[in-house]
Formats: C-alpha cells, structure tokens, sequence
C-alpha cells in the first residue's frame, strides 16, 4: 500500500460545506485508509487528507464518494504520493 497527501482547495461555497460538513466527517470516519485529515486555518480555505490506498486511482476514487466532492464544494484536488518517514503513521526512513 502507498500513502498520499490530498490537498484540497474549497470553492467560496460556504453555507454548503456547512450543511454537508457532518456527512463528510462521518464519510472520512468510515473509511479504513483515511489515516488522518483537517482544515488549514488559512486562506485559500482547504484542507490536507492522508489516506493509503493501493495506488492514486483507489485514493482517488476513495474520495470521488466523499460528500464535499459530490457536491461541488472542492474547487481543486491535488493527490501526491507521499513517504512519512517519521511518527504514528510512518513507514519507516528511506534515504534520498
């Protein structure tokens, strides 16, 4: 299994995502290879996904049924693979 950094960038849609957002956080919940996820507190307002998946069209479509991607909330999805090296969630050190 790979790991992956999504990054999303959300549209200006406010009053959806608050509507949509306890779906998309009980969507995430369910999910086993969601690892962790969060808001930036910054602008342009998003939020960063880590999920494993066994290569970037399942994590893709892993999140193709989250509900702020059903409802047009996400402006713009950047999915990279991703080598945590240290921490929880890490894989072990590879050397560059």
């Amino acid at each position: 299994m790979a790991t992956f950094a999504v990054q999303y960038t959300y549209t200006d849609d406010d009053a959806g995502r608050d509507k949509h957002r306890e779906e998309h956080r009980a969507y995430l919940t369910k999910q086993d290879g969601v690892l962790l996820s969060g808001p930036f507190l910054d602008f342009p307002a998003g939020a960063l996904i880590v999920v494993r998946a066994d290569d970037e069209d399942a994590a893709t479509a892993l999140l193709d049924a989250d509900p702020f991607h059903r409802e047009g909330l996400i402006a713009e999805r950047l999915v990279r693979e991703y080598q945590p090296v240290l921490g929880s969630q890490s894989t072990g050190f590879v050397e560059d």
